[in-house]
């Protein structure tokens, strides 16, 4: 993954910092890790393989090598919680956009965290607040997006698929991750 195309992104504090790692746990997990440090605001920590990711209800996220997206944003927000009553949808929304600016392809939002593409799960996304009172601490926007991924396992064939699965070629992830930060920005 080209992590330098990522940083040109046309970002304030996304994407500024990047870690990115060939294999980790899970980037969330390991966001909640270092989100409490100094200068962590806009982090971007992505992987090419998760062998634990985390799903919404307990479930794993299948991360392909270096087929999809798997990442966590780290954000900082100075105001109160309940400026983001609507966060994942926000988020979503920051996604559908995305796809739709640049591939023309129309994602259907299923709330709460899910994307849609011909009716198969395309995009999950987690969300996570740590807050003292009102306040934030921090906030943990996660996301497993299957860009390119051509194997599904047995138990989530029917329901989950890709872009390259619909479309029948190669998707550049950097560029949709580039494009989806700008995006949530102007969300957030």
């Amino acid at each position: 993954m080209n992590i330098e195309k990522i940083k040109q992104a046309n970002t304030k504090f996304i994407g500024k910092q990047i870690e990115y790692y060939k294999e980790i746990g899970s980037t969330h997990t390991y966001a909640k890790t270092i989100a409490n440090e100094e200068n962590q605001n806009g982090k971007l920590i992505i992987a090419e393989i998760q062998t634990n990711g985390i799903g919404t209800k307990g479930r794993i996220w299948h991360t392909g090598d270096s087929k999809n997206i798997a990442m966590t944003i780290i954000i900082k927000p100075d105001c109160k919680i309940n400026r983001f009553t609507t966060l994942t949808i926000d988020i979503a929304k920051a996604m559908q956009k995305t796809i739709k600016e640049l591939y023309n392809v129309d994602l259907t939002i299923k709330e709460p965290n899910d994307l849609l593409l011909n009716g198969k799960k395309i995009c999950g996304i987690l969300t996570e607040a740590s807050t003292t009172g009102e306040k934030i601490n921090y906030l943990l926007i996660s996301l497993g997006f299957n860009v390119n991924e051509d194997y599904f396992e047995e138990d989530i064939k029917g329901t989950a698929t890709s872009l390259k699965n619909e479309f029948h070629k190669e998707y550049v992830r950097e560029e949709i991750i580039k494009n989806f930060i700008e995006n949530l920005e102007i969300y957030l």
